[in-house]
């Protein structure tokens, strides 16, 4: 197929601790902070519309509304004026575009984490990839430099 992917994603490892409470990760919030970070890859000044299909999922802290809500605001900034943003959230039991976005997203994972048959899947889909990018990358490597150079020791 002729698909261009674009995507984000982190490693457990730096997830940055305003998305924890008490041990525990804020998965609705994190969820919603990575659809926006990676939907900023797909908004385009040139572009007037954007159309946004993604799981239904029970969003844990954070209800439909917002998360629409938060979405919107990440992604308006970078479009026209008048532009017509649309976000859905669909069964992806029932709709095969959304199955087939999770299995990409299964196999970026696989390649990510180098977990079995990872290869064959990158492999795969490495073509159609155009932009992908790590969030939260230096997070605790810069709160811990910061911190250093904000000691007055």
């Amino acid at each position: 197929m002729d698909i261009r992917i674009k995507y984000t994603y982190l490693k457990r490892e730096n997830i940055p601790a305003k998305y924890k409470n008490d041990g525990k990760l804020n998965s609705g919030i994190l969820y919603t902070q990575v659809v926006a970070e990676n939907l900023k890859l797909y908004a385009s000044a040139a572009d007037n519309e954007l159309r946004v299909f993604c799981d239904q999922r029970h969003l844990k802290g954070i209800t439909r509304k917002e998360f629409k809500n938060i979405l919107t605001a990440a992604i308006l900034p970078l479009m026209p004026r008048s532009s017509i943003i649309q976000i859905e959230m669909i069964d992806s039991k029932t709709n095969a575009n959304i199955q087939i976005a999770d299995w990409i997203s299964g196999a970026l994972a696989r390649h990510h984490e180098k977990k079995d048959l990872c290869n064959e899947c990158y492999e795969i889909l490495k073509n159609n990839i155009i932009e992908s990018d790590e969030l939260f990358k230096d997070y605790w490597e810069d709160k811990y430099t910061n911190k250093k150079l904000n000691r007055k020791d």
